[in-house]
């Protein structure tokens, strides 16, 4: 599952709970919620939204 942030930006949830909190420290994405595994295409589909996000917009001027 993806959430929009506020700024527009992808974020990866859990398709099981909806949480948005994901442990990637164990060598799979796991929620911290209800400890479902994150499936490789849910990754998939967010790398993809976040490449997507990254190419039609800038980062901030460094000032």
């Amino acid at each position: 599952m993806i959430f929009i942030n506020p700024h527009g930006a992808p974020e990866l949830a859990c398709d099981h709970c909806g949480c948005r909190w994901v442990d990637r420290l164990k060598g799979k994405a796991c929620c911290y919620e209800c400890g479902e595994e994150i499936s490789d295409d849910a990754i998939a589909e967010f790398q993809r939204a976040a490449v997507e996000y990254a190419a039609t917009h800038s980062p901030p001027a460094a000032g």
